[in-house]
């Protein structure tokens, strides 16, 4: 194998043929449940979904990890390129992506990035993944021989990158379509020779790039990778390499990760606020509202929205112990609320701050939950530096919006 792969290389996409984008544009596989997968998907034989979900195809109550599903993601993806749906782009290219929500607007570049450079961790992580969901995509690649659901990443902002954005976006887009949320995603081809020729300087001149959305994408690209490679390897094979958008971290938007616990360990609500009181001030609000600032947080409990603030300050140089959901989690949740590993207790969940505040009370209100907590949204600068320590934040710390479309450019393993 090679010693020095491309941090970041371009690629013969598999993408909508022109007028064909808003038939196939699909959510991310994983911020859809099935019921909702199967409705989007319903008189829209192209969606994305049907190569994604696959299951939305069988008869409800089939297994969503079934084999047979597997098949019919792959009997689907070639019935659209036998269809003309899909093409594939002839050389390799890199493909300029813009997503507008509301007034945020962020564009960054589609690229292969370096299955090799994830595993020395130059393209770094923040969280860890669970096997089961993994295993999950990894059928799903392997049936497919592509990747289907681009990694989201971030870099930190750089000028070639930029210049080269800004020509691209000049021109007219291959793509452009509104998806769920109103969200707009436009794509431009990028095949100029020397409009490619800087990108892979511009990236292999970066000491590191960060996931931001998508570690089991990614660790899913680097566990067929190493079931694919051989003695004779090169390095340079389709599989060693996935499908990434990266954006600039000047554009990037995080949202808050918010939780939610079933019950209150065996406490009365009264005993409960007692308990609480000893490492937080606790003072009830008017209304919901989101916190403020780092290192404050909102509660609902019982119909009532409360303020809490830390007694104590934080005093911490690791970068993970400092991340408000540490804090909560160190003071309140597995104190009080006996709170396990948060990657397995089912007492737990966690609710994106796209659903807003009104998306938290509302399961607390119905008897499902008995506690919602807001957070403050971890900054870039926090993920980053997470993530330069080799550490990972606790699961669902960061929640990024807009979301990238499944279907747009897909990367086939040849």
């Amino acid at each position: 194998m090679t010693d020095t792969p491309a941090l970041v290389r371009p690629f013969r996409g598999l993408r909508p043929a022109p007028g064909r984008a808003a038939d196939v544009a699909a959510p991310p596989y994983d911020v859809v449940n099935e019921a909702e997968a199967r409705e989007k998907a319903a008189g829209k034989p192209f969606s994305f979904l049907h190569v994604s979900r696959a299951e939305v195809d069988m008869p409800e109550g089939t297994d969503a990890h079934a084999d047979a599903v597997y098949a019919k993601a792959r009997e689907n993806l070639d019935a659209m390129v036998a269809d003309g749906v899909l093409q594939r782009d002839a050389a390799p290219c890199y493909y300029a992506y813009r997503l507008v929500m509301g007034d945020h607007t962020q564009t960054g570049i589609v690229g292969a990035g370096s299955v090799a450079e994830y595993d020395k961790n130059r393209i770094r992580r923040h969280e860890l993944t669970r096997p089961d969901k993994e295993d999950d995509r990894v059928a799903n690649m392997n049936a497919l021989d592509a990747q289907t659901g681009p990694v989201m990443v971030t870099h930190k902002k750089d000028a070639r990158v930029k210049a080269v954005i800004d020509k691209a976006t000049q021109g007219q887009p291959a793509a452009d379509v509104t998806g769920d949320g109103d969200v707009q995603h436009t794509l431009w081809v990028i095949d100029d020779a020397a409009d490619i020729t800087e990108l892979n300087s511009a990236f292999d001149a970066m000491d590191a790039i960060y996931i931001a959305d998508g570690h089991h994408r990614s660790a899913t690209a680097s566990r067929v990778a190493a079931a694919r490679r051989t003695p004779s390897s090169t390095g340079e094979e389709s599989h060693e390499y996935f499908l990434i958008v990266t954006f600039p971290d000047d554009e990037v938007q995080i949202l808050d990760y918010n939780r939610l616990v079933k019950d209150l360990n065996g406490l009365s609500e009264a005993d409960y606020l007692v308990r609480i009181g000893e490492a937080f001030t606790v003072e009830p609000m008017d209304g919901a509202a989101r916190p403020a600032a780092a290192r404050q947080f909102t509660m609902y409990l019982a119909g009532q929205w409360y303020d809490l603030g830390l007694r104590d300050p934080v005093g911490t140089d690791d970068p993970v112990a400092a991340l408000d959901i540490s804090v909560l989690t160190d003071r309140l949740l597995a104190p009080v609320l006996g709170i396990g590993d948060p990657r397995l207790d089912e007492r737990i969940q966690f609710v994106g701050g796209i659903r807003g505040m009104a998306g938290l009370q509302q399961r607390v209100d119905s008897g499902e939950m008995a506690v919602a907590f807001a957070l403050y949204p971890t900054s870039l600068a926090d993920l980053m530096a997470v993530a330069d320590a080799g550490q990972v934040m606790p699961p669902k710390s960061t929640w990024f919006e807009p979301k990238l479309a499944d279907g747009l450019v897909s990367a086939v393993l040849d």
